[in-house]
């Protein structure tokens, strides 16, 4: 059960691995792009290319769904960045129920967004663990986890990719010895929530030090996208490094796309005007002009 890009290689490793899918849970398609047109899901397209039976329901409130799922007669249900709200019926249908893979090391960062909050909040680690899920917010006891360091440069797309590969390997590892995972209950200290991304936070406060404004292009890269106006145009920051500089917050300094913030400065190492592509600082500069000394708001 997932529906994301994230959800993919999970699918792919329980697909080769010992173990038999009997269907695939995704979110319904839903309309994309300038016309509007149905599209399915990234774990839908993959089941479909694999030739496994997909089912797309709005939610499990009615009754056939629940009937539907019931009738699998499934063993155990994985669930990973699925995107709905499980009730219990559902949860407690599989012979062994559901494990949810999530992208943090629980109890911290349960919630919506794990990968771009541990990104934001300047966190050194992050990991995935394979919980036993319940009715709670990633509550449920854990059966396996496995830490990564958080890289200098890491996006939210970045780590997000690395995880579900550590995710993916996990899972089949934890299936196919789940008799010798005892779940763990987790800790009551240390429990933070991963709020869903707000398109209000995205807006770049240049009184804010160059470590968290930098931290925060990286967490929202390059979904939804931390911004800033220039010339009357949003531009989105996709990447970044830190600089030792020093001027009044927001003006643009003379090193190409450098920016001065509350403390140091950033430097923009890629960006990209509405509707157009994502590109390189010095190729975006060829076609955009950002006077030195101008200020951003």
């Amino acid at each position: 059960m997932g529906t994301p890009q994230f959800s993919v290689p999970a699918l792919k490793a329980l697909y080769e691995s010992s173990h038999q899918i009997c269907a695939v849970y995704s979110q319904p398609p839903r309309p994309a792009g300038r016309g509007k047109q149905l599209k399915i899901s990234d774990v839908h397209k993959e089941a479909l290319e694999l030739g496994l039976t997909v089912y797309h329901p709005e939610n499990f409130k009615s009754k056939k769904d629940q009937t539907i799922f019931r009738e699998l007669k499934a063993d155990i249900a994985v669930v990973v960045a699925y995107g709905l709200i499980l009730p219990k019926q559902i949860l407690s249908s599989p012979k062994l129920g559901c494990v949810n893979i999530h992208a943090s090391l629980l109890p911290r960062w349960r919630g919506a967004a794990p990968i771009q909050r541990a990104i934001m909040e300047g966190d050194n680690e992050t990991g995935v663990c394979i919980m036993k899920m319940d009715e709670g917010l990633d509550t449920g006891p854990i059966l396996s986890s496995n830490k990564i360091q958080i890289k200098e440069k890491d996006t939210a797309k970045i780590l997000s990719e690395r995880l579900s590969l550590v995710g993916s390997n996990l899972i089949v590892k934890v299936l196919d010895t789940l008799s010798g995972h005892e779940p763990q209950n987790q800790p009551s200290v240390g429990v933070t929530y991963a709020n869903k991304i707000q398109k209000s936070e995205a807006k770049i406060d240049w009184s804010l030090s160059a470590k968290a404004i930098d931290r925060k292009i990286r967490a929202l890269s390059p979904f939804p996208g931390a911004w800033t106006e220039v010339n009357g145009e949003r531009i989105k920051l996709l990447a970044s490094k830190v600089i030792d500089k020093e001027s009044e917050p927001g003006v643009v300094l003379e090193k190409g796309f450098s920016i001065a913030c509350g403390q140091k400065a950033v430097e923009i190492t890629e960006a990209q005007r509405p509707g157009k592509s994502a590109q390189k600082s010095d190729d975006f500069l060829r076609g955009f002009r950002l006077p030195q000394g101008a200020k951003l708001d």
